[in-house]
Protein backbone atom coordinates (compact mmCIF):
# COMPACT_ATOMS: atom_id res chain seq x y z
CA UNK A 1 0.00 0.00 0.00
CA UNK A 2 1.31 3.40 -1.05
CA UNK A 3 1.91 6.17 1.45
CA UNK A 4 -0.76 8.33 -0.60
CA UNK A 5 -3.70 5.38 0.13
CA UNK A 6 -2.74 4.65 3.47
CA UNK A 7 -3.13 8.45 4.16
CA UNK A 8 -6.40 8.64 2.62
CA UNK A 9 -7.42 5.34 4.37
CA UNK A 10 -6.70 7.09 8.15
CA UNK A 11 -8.22 10.22 7.00
CA UNK A 12 -11.13 7.86 5.83
CA UNK A 13 -11.31 6.07 8.72
CA UNK A 14 -11.31 9.47 10.98
CA UNK A 15 -14.23 11.14 9.06
CA UNK A 16 -16.57 8.24 9.31
CA UNK A 17 -15.80 8.01 12.75
CA UNK A 18 -16.02 12.17 13.34
CA UNK A 19 -20.29 11.50 11.85
CA UNK A 20 -21.32 9.56 14.79
CA UNK A 21 -19.93 12.88 16.85
CA UNK A 22 -22.02 14.55 14.78
CA UNK A 23 -25.11 12.70 15.22
CA UNK A 24 -24.33 12.53 18.64
CA UNK A 25 -24.45 16.35 19.12
CA UNK A 26 -27.55 17.06 16.68
CA UNK A 27 -29.76 13.97 17.35
CA UNK A 28 -31.73 15.54 20.27
CA UNK A 29 -32.56 19.18 18.43
CA UNK A 30 -33.28 18.12 15.10
CA UNK A 31 -34.82 14.31 15.46
CA UNK A 32 -34.06 11.54 13.47
CA UNK A 33 -35.84 12.52 10.73
CA UNK A 34 -34.47 16.51 10.09
CA UNK A 35 -31.35 14.99 11.20
CA UNK A 36 -30.48 12.35 8.46
CA UNK A 37 -32.52 14.69 5.58
CA UNK A 38 -30.38 17.94 6.30
CA UNK A 39 -27.82 14.27 5.84
CA UNK A 40 -28.44 12.85 3.33
CA UNK A 41 -29.92 15.94 1.04
CA UNK A 42 -26.74 17.87 1.73
CA UNK A 43 -24.63 15.16 0.54
CA UNK A 44 -27.07 14.66 -2.84
CA UNK A 45 -26.36 18.63 -3.73
CA UNK A 46 -22.22 17.95 -3.35
CA UNK A 47 -22.29 14.84 -5.66
CA UNK A 48 -24.49 16.90 -7.61
CA UNK A 49 -22.46 19.56 -8.35
CA UNK A 50 -18.89 17.67 -8.46
CA UNK A 51 -21.18 15.46 -11.29
CA UNK A 52 -21.76 18.84 -12.78
CA UNK A 53 -17.79 19.28 -12.73
CA UNK A 54 -17.05 15.59 -14.24
CA UNK A 55 -20.05 16.23 -16.86
CA UNK A 56 -21.51 12.72 -15.36
CA UNK A 57 -24.81 12.68 -16.24
CA UNK A 58 -27.05 10.30 -13.88
CA UNK A 59 -29.67 7.95 -15.36
CA UNK A 60 -31.94 8.22 -12.37
CA UNK A 61 -35.31 7.28 -13.94
CA UNK A 62 -33.86 4.54 -15.58
CA UNK A 63 -32.57 2.41 -12.49
CA UNK A 64 -34.95 4.34 -9.99
CA UNK A 65 -35.74 0.84 -8.11
CA UNK A 66 -32.27 -0.22 -7.81
CA UNK A 67 -31.22 3.60 -6.57
CA UNK A 68 -34.36 3.28 -4.11
CA UNK A 69 -33.29 -0.15 -3.16
CA UNK A 70 -29.96 0.50 -2.37
CA UNK A 71 -30.90 4.05 -0.77
CA UNK A 72 -32.94 2.63 1.74
CA UNK A 73 -30.62 -0.24 2.88
CA UNK A 74 -27.43 1.62 2.44
CA UNK A 75 -28.25 5.38 3.48
CA UNK A 76 -31.68 6.09 4.91
CA UNK A 77 -32.74 3.36 6.79
CA UNK A 78 -28.92 2.81 9.18
CA UNK A 79 -28.87 6.51 9.00
CA UNK A 80 -32.17 6.94 10.73
CA UNK A 81 -31.64 4.08 12.89
CA UNK A 82 -28.26 5.17 14.32
CA UNK A 83 -29.80 8.83 14.38
CA UNK A 84 -32.34 7.39 17.02
CA UNK A 85 -29.60 5.34 18.35
CA UNK A 86 -27.62 8.91 18.98
CA UNK A 87 -30.15 10.15 21.47
CA UNK A 88 -29.30 7.81 24.00
CA UNK A 89 -25.87 6.40 23.39
CA UNK A 90 -22.57 7.66 23.16
CA UNK A 91 -20.83 8.32 20.02
CA UNK A 92 -17.69 6.09 20.40
CA UNK A 93 -20.59 3.30 21.33
CA UNK A 94 -21.98 3.81 18.34
CA UNK A 95 -18.78 3.52 16.62
CA UNK A 96 -18.05 0.33 17.72
CA UNK A 97 -21.75 -1.22 16.85
CA UNK A 98 -20.71 0.06 13.86
CA UNK A 99 -18.38 -1.90 12.92
CA UNK A 100 -20.21 -5.21 13.47
CA UNK A 101 -21.51 -4.98 10.16
CA UNK A 102 -19.21 -7.57 8.33
CA UNK A 103 -20.16 -9.46 11.32
CA UNK A 104 -23.72 -9.21 10.57
CA UNK A 105 -22.79 -9.94 6.60
CA UNK A 106 -20.91 -13.04 7.41
CA UNK A 107 -24.53 -14.19 8.85
CA UNK A 108 -26.52 -12.99 6.23
CA UNK A 109 -24.22 -14.55 3.92
CA UNK A 110 -24.83 -17.34 5.87
CA UNK A 111 -28.33 -17.26 5.63
CA UNK A 112 -28.36 -15.68 1.73
CA UNK A 113 -26.37 -18.95 0.39
CA UNK A 114 -27.08 -21.64 3.09
CA UNK A 115 -22.79 -22.07 3.08
CA UNK A 116 -21.55 -23.23 5.91
CA UNK A 117 -19.43 -21.24 8.45
CA UNK A 118 -15.76 -21.46 8.68
CA UNK A 119 -13.93 -22.12 12.18
CA UNK A 120 -12.61 -18.65 12.15
CA UNK A 121 -16.11 -17.12 11.24
CA UNK A 122 -18.19 -18.89 14.46
CA UNK A 123 -15.09 -17.49 16.55
CA UNK A 124 -15.30 -14.05 15.23
CA UNK A 125 -18.77 -13.94 15.40
CA UNK A 126 -18.66 -15.57 19.20
CA UNK A 127 -16.15 -12.81 19.99
CA UNK A 128 -18.16 -10.15 18.52
CA UNK A 129 -21.10 -11.18 20.25
CA UNK A 130 -18.92 -11.18 23.74
CA UNK A 131 -17.78 -7.21 22.80
CA UNK A 132 -21.43 -6.18 22.12
CA UNK A 133 -22.50 -7.71 25.62
CA UNK A 134 -19.16 -5.78 27.17
CA UNK A 135 -20.88 -2.55 25.80
CA UNK A 136 -23.85 -3.04 27.01
CA UNK A 137 -22.77 -3.58 30.65
CA UNK A 138 -20.64 -0.44 30.22
CA UNK A 139 -21.00 1.61 33.18
CA UNK A 140 -21.57 4.85 31.96
CA UNK A 141 -25.06 4.88 30.86
CA UNK A 142 -27.74 3.52 32.92
CA UNK A 143 -28.76 0.03 31.55
CA UNK A 144 -32.19 0.59 30.71
CA UNK A 145 -34.76 -0.34 28.08
CA UNK A 146 -34.27 2.88 26.65
CA UNK A 147 -30.96 2.47 26.15
CA UNK A 148 -30.93 -1.18 25.16
CA UNK A 149 -33.31 -0.26 22.11
CA UNK A 150 -30.67 2.00 21.41
CA UNK A 151 -28.06 -0.79 21.22
CA UNK A 152 -30.74 -3.00 19.17
CA UNK A 153 -31.03 0.10 16.74
CA UNK A 154 -27.54 0.93 16.51
CA UNK A 155 -27.37 -3.09 15.28
CA UNK A 156 -30.09 -3.23 13.17
CA UNK A 157 -28.88 -0.03 11.51
CA UNK A 158 -25.17 -2.20 10.77
CA UNK A 159 -27.29 -5.25 9.77
CA UNK A 160 -28.79 -2.75 7.12
CA UNK A 161 -25.39 -2.14 5.80
CA UNK A 162 -24.27 -6.08 5.33
CA UNK A 163 -28.14 -6.42 3.17
CA UNK A 164 -27.18 -3.79 1.62
CA UNK A 165 -23.46 -5.05 0.45
CA UNK A 166 -24.79 -8.70 -0.27
CA UNK A 167 -27.81 -6.82 -2.53
CA UNK A 168 -25.03 -4.69 -4.67
CA UNK A 169 -23.38 -8.13 -5.69
CA UNK A 170 -26.57 -9.39 -7.72
CA UNK A 171 -27.65 -5.51 -8.47
CA UNK A 172 -26.77 -3.27 -11.66
CA UNK A 173 -23.53 -3.20 -12.49
CA UNK A 174 -23.09 1.25 -12.41
CA UNK A 175 -20.39 2.96 -11.61
CA UNK A 176 -19.87 3.32 -7.71
CA UNK A 177 -20.19 7.55 -8.13
CA UNK A 178 -23.27 6.99 -9.56
CA UNK A 179 -24.06 4.44 -6.93
CA UNK A 180 -23.68 7.02 -4.31
CA UNK A 181 -25.53 9.95 -6.36
CA UNK A 182 -28.34 8.46 -6.94
CA UNK A 183 -28.98 7.09 -4.07
CA UNK A 184 -28.24 9.24 -2.10
CA UNK A 185 -31.55 11.04 -4.02
CA UNK A 186 -33.20 8.48 -3.23
CA UNK A 187 -32.68 8.28 0.64
CA UNK A 188 -33.77 11.71 0.54
CA UNK A 189 -37.03 11.24 -1.13
CA UNK A 190 -37.55 8.52 1.33
CA UNK A 191 -36.56 10.49 4.23
CA UNK A 192 -38.91 13.77 3.49
CA UNK A 193 -42.05 12.59 4.52
CA UNK A 194 -40.82 11.21 7.92
CA UNK A 195 -40.13 14.75 9.40
CA UNK A 196 -43.71 14.95 9.19
CA UNK A 197 -44.23 12.33 12.35
CA UNK A 198 -40.66 13.01 13.62
CA UNK A 199 -40.71 17.12 13.57
CA UNK A 200 -37.64 19.15 14.73
CA UNK A 201 -38.12 19.36 18.62
CA UNK A 202 -35.87 22.89 18.80
CA UNK A 203 -34.02 25.57 16.61
CA UNK A 204 -30.55 23.85 16.35
CA UNK A 205 -27.40 26.08 17.35
CA UNK A 206 -24.83 27.36 15.09
CA UNK A 207 -22.72 24.71 16.15
CA UNK A 208 -25.15 22.26 15.46
CA UNK A 209 -26.02 23.08 12.08
CA UNK A 210 -22.17 23.64 11.06
CA UNK A 211 -22.15 19.61 12.69
CA UNK A 212 -25.20 18.73 10.17
CA UNK A 213 -23.34 20.53 6.89
CA UNK A 214 -20.10 19.06 7.92
CA UNK A 215 -21.97 15.50 8.59
CA UNK A 216 -23.35 15.49 4.71
CA UNK A 217 -20.48 16.87 3.01
CA UNK A 218 -17.72 15.65 4.48
CA UNK A 219 -18.20 12.47 6.26
CA UNK A 220 -20.74 11.48 3.51
CA UNK A 221 -20.63 12.57 0.22
CA UNK A 222 -17.03 13.21 0.10
CA UNK A 223 -16.21 10.12 2.05
CA UNK A 224 -18.14 7.86 -0.54
CA UNK A 225 -15.72 9.49 -3.26
CA UNK A 226 -12.42 8.62 -0.92
CA UNK A 227 -13.65 5.46 -0.18
CA UNK A 228 -14.40 4.54 -3.97
CA UNK A 229 -10.75 5.86 -4.76
CA UNK A 230 -9.39 3.78 -2.09
CA UNK A 231 -10.95 0.48 -3.77
CA UNK A 232 -9.66 1.57 -7.28
CA UNK A 233 -6.41 2.14 -5.80
CA UNK A 234 -5.92 -1.16 -3.53
CA UNK A 235 -8.66 -3.09 -3.96
CA UNK A 236 -11.91 -4.33 -1.78
CA UNK A 237 -10.43 -6.10 0.43
CA UNK A 238 -7.46 -3.77 1.72
CA UNK A 239 -10.06 -0.98 1.90
CA UNK A 240 -12.13 -3.00 4.11
CA UNK A 241 -9.16 -2.21 6.75
CA UNK A 242 -10.97 1.06 7.21
CA UNK A 243 -13.86 -0.97 9.58
CA UNK A 244 -11.35 -1.80 12.25
CA UNK A 245 -10.04 2.15 12.42
CA UNK A 246 -13.24 3.55 12.93
CA UNK A 247 -13.85 3.03 16.53
CA UNK A 248 -10.67 3.99 17.29
CA UNK A 249 -11.16 7.49 15.87
CA UNK A 250 -15.08 6.97 16.91
CA UNK A 251 -13.76 6.68 20.45
CA UNK A 252 -11.12 9.65 20.13
CA UNK A 253 -14.04 12.07 18.73
CA UNK A 254 -16.20 11.61 21.63
CA UNK A 255 -13.48 12.05 24.29
CA UNK A 256 -12.12 15.18 22.49
CA UNK A 257 -14.77 16.90 21.94
CA UNK A 258 -18.12 15.68 24.01
CA UNK A 259 -15.75 14.88 26.91
CA UNK A 260 -16.84 10.79 26.56
CA UNK A 261 -15.23 8.85 29.09
CA UNK A 262 -13.07 6.03 27.71
CA UNK A 263 -13.44 3.04 30.43
CA UNK A 264 -12.12 -0.20 30.10
CA UNK A 265 -15.50 -1.80 29.18
CA UNK A 266 -14.97 0.67 26.59
CA UNK A 267 -12.04 -0.45 24.98
CA UNK A 268 -12.49 -3.91 26.08
CA UNK A 269 -15.48 -4.56 24.11
CA UNK A 270 -14.10 -2.33 20.55
CA UNK A 271 -10.99 -5.09 21.17
CA UNK A 272 -13.31 -8.17 20.96
CA UNK A 273 -15.67 -6.44 18.07
CA UNK A 274 -12.80 -5.68 15.80
CA UNK A 275 -10.60 -8.61 16.52
CA UNK A 276 -13.64 -10.58 16.02
CA UNK A 277 -14.64 -8.58 12.78
CA UNK A 278 -11.20 -9.72 11.50
CA UNK A 279 -11.56 -13.34 11.98
CA UNK A 280 -14.85 -13.05 10.09
CA UNK A 281 -13.60 -11.26 7.25
CA UNK A 282 -10.67 -13.24 6.80
CA UNK A 283 -8.26 -10.20 7.60
CA UNK A 284 -6.35 -12.19 10.75
CA UNK A 285 -5.96 -15.92 8.50
CA UNK A 286 -5.00 -14.09 6.00
CA UNK A 287 -1.88 -12.17 7.46
CA UNK A 288 -0.65 -15.59 9.50
CA UNK A 289 -0.60 -17.27 5.72
CA UNK A 290 1.32 -14.54 4.60
CA UNK A 291 3.52 -14.50 7.43
CA UNK A 292 4.23 -18.05 7.09
CA UNK A 293 5.48 -17.87 3.22
CA UNK A 294 7.63 -14.88 3.27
Amino acid sequence: MSLASLLRLFFLAAIWGASFLFMRMAANSLGPAVLIEFRVGFAALTLFIVALYLKRRLAFIQHKKHFFIIGALNSALPFLLFAYAAQTISASTLSILNSTTPIWGAVVGIIWSKTKPTKSMVLGLLLGLIGVAILVGQNHFVLNSQSIIAIVTALSASLCYAIASHYTKNAPKLAPFDNAHGSMWAASFMVLPLILFMPMREVPTTNVMLGVLTLGVVCTALAYILFFKLIEDIGPTSALTVTFLIPLFGIFWGHLILDEQIGPNTLLGALFVIVGTMLVTGFLPRKKHLAKTS
